[in-house]
């Protein structure tokens, strides 16, 4: 029998890969988060780590995509790049009732920056 947090994992899991899902894996709170969306092109969603512990459950989510637009005062590079999204979700029952999540642009900068 599975315990609540292998559900709950595999609830998220699902929902991550399904792609009808990705305009919401893209809003965060933060103030760039559309601009991302636009300025990275084919972007394919990868979960490099979960953890959960009972209704919770966070995911590391590596993102690959194109540098094709403008972002952060950088012009498009064409450039595949690497961006790491971390999402918190609350799971009950089985159903995602509230998620949000916050992209680490720590590691995606130095990705677009001009030589």
């Amino acid at each position: 029998m599975k315990t609540m947090e292998q559900k709950n994992v595999e609830a998220v899991t699902a929902f991550i890969s399904d792609i009808a899902n990705q305009q919401l894996l893209e809003k965060t709170n933060q103030f760039f988060a559309p601009q991302i969306a636009e300025a990275f092109t084919d972007r394919q969603f990868i979960v490099d780590e979960i953890l959960a512990q009972e209704e919770k459950v966070i995911a590391r989510i590596l993102i690959t995509a194109v540098h094709a637009g403008h972002f952060a005062g950088n012009a498009p590079t064409g450039k595949s790049v690497k961006l790491t999204l971390f999402r918190e979700f609350r799971v009950v029952d089985g159903i995602i009732v509230e998620h949000r999540g916050w992209f680490d642009t720590g590691t995606l900068l130095p990705q677009i920056k001009a030589q």
